[in-house]
């Protein structure tokens, strides 16, 4: 079974691309979800993050105070790689079980949604195929601000620490433009769920 990398930078609509995809049979894995699954309450790395970080940094209902997190990281690499060191392995682990049930399943190919793909010595090497969901930097900034509530600063210091837009492009072997609405990505998708299956069928073809 083909596994399908899908990634871009925040706010480019990742996951818009990716339920159209599921919509139309691929069996979809969202780590950026299941990061979420983990750090909610009662989640898996709770316990580590506590034991790591310490109490302040979860919030009043037992999850993770993403805010007061994403702050620290940013200022302090170590403080980032310690909380990769907790959540990557939790989230591998969840990927890999997702991955077996929508295989057995009997869906046509897999999608593993990835924000920070690019930057992932791991997943690189795993899919066989990248999908980029691109758009303007300033398209990105306004979802963003919009979705999150965030400040424009806040935004503009995550896309500086993720891989610029031109290198993800240049990687990809394909790319969706979502600079638009969702009934204009509508068709997009379609197209590149139909290039999917002709590449899944060429080995077939030619044995």
């Amino acid at each position: 079974m083909s596994l399908i990398g899908l990634t871009g930078g925040i706010g480019s609509g990742k996951t818009a691309v990716s339920d159209l995809l599921g919509g139309h049979g691929a069996g979809i894995i969202d780590t950026d979800k299941i990061s979420h699954q983990i750090t909610a309450s009662g989640g898996t790395a709770i316990p580590l993050i506590t034991k790591a970080f310490g109490a302040d940094f979860i919030d009043p209902h037992g999850a993770l105070n993403r805010s007061k997190m994403r702050a620290l990281v940013f200022e302090d690499s170590s403080a980032r790689q310690v909380l990769e060191q907790i959540t990557h392995p939790l989230i591998q682990e969840e990927t890999v079980k997702q991955a077996l049930e929508l295989a057995k399943s009997g869906v046509p190919y897999l999608v593993f949604v990835v924000p920070l793909l690019m930057e992932s010595g791991f997943w690189t090497k795993l899919i066989d195929y990248l999908v980029v969901v691109d758009c303007l930097e300033k398209t990105q900034i306004q979802r963003v601000m919009h979705r999150n509530n965030m400040a424009r600063l806040d935004v503009e210091n995550i896309l500086k620490a993720q891989t610029s837009r031109n290198a993800r492009i240049a990687a990809a072997n394909a790319v969706i433009e979502n600079q638009g609405s969702l009934d204009e990505l509508k068709p997009a998708v379609l197209k590149l769920h139909q290039q999917l299956l002709k590449i899944l069928e060429e080995p077939l073809g030619s044995s």
